[in-house]
C-alpha cells in the first residue's frame, strides 16, 4: 500500500497555488516533477564534488567521475542491460534517436528502408526524415485503428530484403497505446532486422526490461522519470555500437588525436562528446533510485488505478470524447468536449488551478488520423490522486457550463 500523502511531500512544488486555487498537476507526461532527493543531489554535488570528469587526476575530477559512473550502472540495472558499455547518456529521447538515427543511419544507402508507425511522437518522424533527405531512405509506416492500436498483421507485410530498422514507440504519449513491442521485436528479428524503442512513455511507468524485449536500442529522457532536464539515455546493444561511426566529434569520445589521423574512444565514451551533464547524470541515478525505493509495480497499479478512474468519470459526460480504447493503456487520457476548443478548455481549466496539456502533442499525425487539431491530454504521476481527479472532473464540467 503506497502513503500517498508522504510521497507528495518530497514534492514541494506540489503546495503550489494557482490563482488562488490548489495546482492539480496533470501534465506528467510532458514531465514530470522533482522530489526533494533528486534537486537535493544536484545542490550537493555543485556545492561539493563540482569537477569536469574523466580528465583530472585531483580529487574533485574523481569524485564526480565517481559518481558519473556510477549513475551509468545504476541505469544499467534499471534496464537490464548487459553492460554499462551499452549505456550512453544523452540530453533526452530526441537526441537518443537523432543520434541513431545520424551514427547508425550513416551505414544505410539509397532505397534502404526504415519502419516507423502512425502513432510516432514527432522526435521518432523527423530524424527519420532528414536521414530521408540526406540518403534516399524509404519511411513506412504502421497505421493503427480508431482503438488507437497498432495494425500488426501490416506490420508484419511491410518487411522487405531492405528493411534495415524498425523505429517504435512503447507508450503512446497522446492514447496511452501500451504496444507490444516484445513481439514487434520478434517479428523484426525474424528478418534479421533491429528494433529502437521510444520508452520516453514507459520507463517511468513500469518496469522495462530491454533483455526480455531484446530491443537493439532503446531511448529514454530523464525529466519524465522524477530526474532533471538535460539528461537522458541511449541504451543499444554493443554489437551494433561498434559498428557505428560517432555522432559528434570533439574532446572526450577520442583517444588519440593528430592532423593526420584520429581514433575513436571505445564505447560508451565515443558517443559522448564534450563535458557532459554529469551532475544531470548523477541526479538520475537518484531519481532511479526514488522510484525503486516505492517499486515500480505498485507505482504502475496506482497510476493505471488514477488513468481507469479519471477515464470512468470523463466518460459520463455528455458530449465528451475520449482517444485511445486500447486493451493494454497506460495513464494517460486524452479527450475533446463538443463545441470547445481544446485550448479554451485548457486556458479555462488552468484558472481553475488544473495543468494539462493542450494542442497536437507533437504527434500531428494522430491529429490527422481522427481529423481534429488537437487534443486535451490529462496524464497521470505517481504523486497524483483520484480526489485531484475529482476537482479536475468537476473543473471540466464547469467549463462545459461557461459554453
Amino acid at each position: 500500500m503506497l502513503d500517498i500523502n508522504k510521497i507528495r511531500e518530497e514534492f514541494p512544488i506540489l503546495g503550489t497555488k494557482v490563482y488562488g486555487k490548489p495546482l492539480v498537476y496533470l501534465d506528467n507526461a510532458a514531465t514530470m516533477q522533482k522530489p526533494r532527493v533528486v534537486v537535493e543531489a544536484e545542490r550537493e554535488q555543485y556545492y561539493t564534488n563540482n569537477a569536469n570528469v574523466h580528465r583530472g587526476v585531483h580529487y574533485l575530477s574523481q569524485q564526480a567521475t565517481e559518481m558519473q559512473e556510477n549513475a551509468r550502472v545504476k541505469v544499467r540495472n534499471f534496464l537490464n542491460a548487459a553492460s554499462e558499455q551499452e549505456i550512453i547518456f544523452t540530453r533526452g529521447t530526441t537526441e537518443g534517436i537523432n543520434l541513431v538515427a545520424t551514427a547508425f543511419g550513416s551505414l544505410l544507402k539509397e532505397g534502404d528502408e526504415i519502419i516507423v508507425s502512425e502513432m510516432e511522437h514527432h522526435s521518432n518522424i523527423v530524424p527519420w526524415q532528414l536521414l530521408q533527405q540526406r540518403q534516399g531512405v524509404v519511411l513506412k509506416v504502421v497505421p493503427f485503428d480508431d482503438n488507437g492500436e497498432l495494425d500488426l498483421q501490416k506490420y508484419a507485410e511491410m518487411f522487405t530484403e531492405r528493411t534495415r530498422l524498425v523505429s517504435i514507440v512503447h507508450v503512446s504519449n497522446v492514447l496511452g497505446t501500451v504496444n507490444p513491442v516484445k513481439d514487434i521485436v520478434s517479428v523484426a528479428h525474424g528478418h534479421g532486422v533491429p528494433v529502437l524503442i521510444d520508452a520516453a512513455q514507459s520507463v517511468p511507468h513500469f518496469k522495462v526490461d530491454v533483455r526480455d524485449i531484446d530491443c537493439d536500442f532503446l531511448v529514454f529522457s530523464g525529466h519524465k522519470v522524477y530526474a532533471p532536464t538535460g539528461i537522458g539515455v541511449l541504451y543499444g546493444k554493443r554489437e551494433l555500437l561498434d559498428k557505428m561511426p560517432p555522432y559528434q566529434g570533439g574532446g572526450e569520445m577520442i583517444s588519440t588525436v593528430s592532423f593526420e589521423h584520429t581514433e575513436y574512444e571505445t564505447i560508451p565514451y565515443k558517443f559522448e562528446a564534450g563535458t557532459p551533464n554529469y551532475v544531470g547524470a548523477n541526479a538520475l541515478g537518484i531519481a532511479l533510485d526514488f522510484v525503486e525505493n516505492i517499486g515500480l509495480d505498485k507505482i504502475h497499479n496506482y497510476e493505471l488505478q488514477l488513468a481507469n478512474y479519471a477515464t470512468e468519470q470523463l466518460s459520463r459526460i455528455d458530449g465528451l470524447r475520449i482517444f485511445g480504447r486500447a486493451a493494454q493503456k497506460d495513464a494517460v487520457v486524452s479527450f475533446l468536449v463538443d463545441g470547445i476548443h481544446h485550448l479554451d478548455m485548457g486556458t479555462l481549466l488552468d484558472r481553475l488551478g488544473i495543468a494539462v496539456r493542450t494542442g497536437h502533442h507533437c504527434a500531428q499525425p494522430i491529429m490527422t488520423h481522427y481529423n481534429v487539431d488537437g487534443m486535451v491530454r490529462a496524464s497521470f504521476a505517481v504523486y497524483n490522486t483520484e480526489q485531484e481527479i475529482d476537482f479536475f472532473v468537476a473543473a471540466v464540467k464547469r467549463v462545459i457550463q461557461m459554453f
